[in-house]
């Protein structure tokens, strides 16, 4: 896959929202959108990334687990200029869509990580951990045998933490990289 071309070919969070989405979807979206705050902490640790990332989202306007985790990203990339964050339409990408089958099924939100210069350094989505525990314990019950506790009481800051953990193993990724290390002389 040419990711850089995938990303070139990606649209801001606002553009992908006026192109994709109907207004009930950006009505959705932005009401998630305002929801999301980030703590003094994550704006600290955002504001110290290094290195410039880009951020590539496959996703759906339509997508009830995308309304719920991409402005999440899109706060992310608020906060830092190292983050360039793309979304490309799921449904209109279906080489991407492949690409990134999770599970043997086309899920979004689905993002991969890329260096500045466009090398893959991991992907993530579709659900965090904390949303499936939660999922869990609502369609397998209290009994379920995996141990699984009671779900967190704030689902949002436990997904935004997540998601903002796998952006800071990125960072540190492209920070302790060999090449790029030797390429900014640090």
């Amino acid at each position: 896959m040419n990711w850089q071309e995938k990303f070139e070919a990606g649209l801001t969070y606002h553009d992908f929202l006026d192109r994709y989405g109907t207004p009930e979807h950006r009505a959705r979206w932005q009401a998630m959108y305002d929801r999301v705050s980030l703590t003094p902490h994550q704006t600290a640790l955002l504001s110290g990334f290094v290195r410039r990332m880009n951020a590539l989202c496959l996703a759906g306007a339509w997508c009830g687990d995308c309304v719920n985790q991409c402005p999440i990203l899109q706060r992310f990339a608020e906060a830092t200029p190292t983050i360039n964050l793309r979304f490309l339409d799921r449904d209109d990408h279906a080489d991407v869509q492949r690409e990134l089958s999770l599970c043997g099924g086309n899920r979004v939100p689905v993002v991969v990580f890329l260096s500045e210069d466009f090398n893959e350094c991991g992907r993530y989505g579709d659900r965090t951990l904390s949303k499936y525990r939660e999922m869990a314990m609502n369609l397998l019950g209290a009994a379920c045998p995996t141990g699984i506790g009671a779900p967190d009481p704030d689902l949002l800051a436990a997904v935004t933490t997540e998601w903002l953990n796998e952006f800071e193993r990125i960072q540190l990724m492209l920070r302790l990289s060999a090449r790029l290390r030797e390429r900014y002389q640090d």
